[in-house]
């Protein structure tokens, strides 16, 4: 009798503990990702921001900071990274999320609970698309004309600029 409920108990915290942690994702993946950010030239303000446009993380390049997969049950997260520095064109990269395949494994390994509950709620259920982004930024282009004033002899112009004059007296 004593072996009956003894064996009794353990199917019981066996069965309690694989309800508890049955997310095959949240198992075997992870919810927190690293990522690495750098540019060229090195030192450019980083800031990256999440889908509701809060700052999470202004910096310089080269970082390193620790992004969420997901966002709340069954929603994925996306930030938008963002490189400023002067003299070069700003630049802004999107970092998405796509579906974990351990999620699937649910269906053999972690049951219901796991597919619906457990990695919907933690984000183990969603994986960064990148770990690594570096960017080039590109030199912003010198003004294409020189902004000052020239004056011409009408006799030093050449004769295709001839027909494209007007007359300031009107006539």
């Amino acid at each position: 009798m004593k072996l009956k409920l003894h064996s009794l108990i353990i199917a019981i915290l066996l069965g309690a503990s694989l309800l508890i942690w049955s997310g095959c994702a949240s198992i075997v993946s992870k919810s927190n990702y690293p990522v690495s950010i750098s540019s060229t030239p090195p030192g450019a303000k980083v800031t990256i921001t999440d889908q509701r446009g809060v700052d999470i993380y202004v910096g310089n390049t080269p970082a390193m900071c620790t992004l969420k997969s997901g966002r709340g049950f069954f929603a994925k997260a996306g930030y938008l990274v963002t490189f400023e520095m002067e003299g070069y064109q700003k630049r802004v990269v999107a970092i998405t999320t796509k579906l974990d395949g351990w999620y699937f494994g649910n269906i053999f390994f972690g049951g219901l609970i796991g597919l619906l509950i457990v990695d919907p709620a933690t984000g183990a259920m969603w994986k960064l698309d990148s770990s690594f982004i570096n960017e080039m930024l590109v030199e912003e282009a010198p003004l294409a004309c020189d902004p000052t004033l020239q004056i011409f002899d009408y006799n030093d112009i050449p004769e295709s600029w001839k027909d494209k004059l007007v007359a300031l007296d009107g006539k």
